[in-house]
């Protein structure tokens, strides 16, 4: 049998990130080895997603994944983030020598694939996006029958009402997305934090914190481990 290729899982918290998984997982020739997660040391959270680091931690337990972080400070700018994921790689290149390539959740946005793409391969590295190209209405309907669970944790309030901060991602909430949003909020119009799936070996027990608005934009859904 052919050796199956490595790869590391670029993992933000959210669905997207998490049915990458459950996708690759699929297949015979590749295998996860680990996650890879850019976390905003000044907060302690997920960067974009805002998942609070504990969470996250749970998440890779749920998984059974080894975690690597990729440290960022709150005003972030291009250098300070590939410097911070080629430190990350670095390690887990140490950690794993035959791994080269990253998997990314992306979906349709052929120029932030492309900088992934370029960005990494001035290091060496390959980038893998499963998902991309999929339809995205059909795609949000599969996560959700395929037993995918996940909350909003963050809008974009220039994209899309605060008051879906907060909500379950489901047939409910496509029902009552506006029509020019997409399903999957690939657009940047939402990001989600899931807490269970066929990725996870059990579902997270969260408990559904505040929503507080940040830089007069994003309303950020606050999230915690049950006790």
């Amino acid at each position: 049998m052919t050796e199956r290729r490595p790869v590391l899982l670029a993992w933000s918290g959210g669905k997207d990130a998490a049915w990458t998984l459950h996708a690759l997982r699929q297949r015979d020739d590749v295998e996860v080895v680990g996650l890879l997660t850019t976390v905003t040391e000044d907060y302690d959270r997920v960067s974009m997603q805002g998942i609070r680091r504990t969470v996250l931690h749970a998440q890779a337990r749920a998984a059974g994944l080894p975690l690597i972080e990729a440290m960022i400070p709150a005003r972030c700018v291009n250098d300070d983030y590939e410097r911070a994921m080629a430190d990350a790689l670095a390690e887990a290149a140490r950690r794993w020598p035959r791994l080269r390539t990253v998997a990314f959740g992306d979906l349709f946005l052929e120029d932030i694939r492309a900088y992934r793409v370029q960005n990494l391969a001035k290091i060496g590295w390959e980038v893998l996006t499963p998902l991309f190209g999929a339809d995205t209405t059909t795609l949000a309907r599969e996560m959700i029958d395929g037993g995918l669970r996940a909350h909003l944790c963050c809008v974009d309030t220039q994209q899309l009402d605060a008051r879906f901060g907060g909500r379950a991602f489901d047939e409910a909430l496509l029902r009552d997305l506006p029509a020019d949003i997409d399903p999957c909020g690939e657009n940047g119009e939402f990001h989600t934090c899931v807490s269970a799936g066929p990725m996870f070996n059990a579902p997270l027990a969260l408990v559904q914190g505040d929503t507080e608005l940040r830089d007069d934009r994003f309303a950020f859904t606050d999230y915690v481990l049950s006790a």
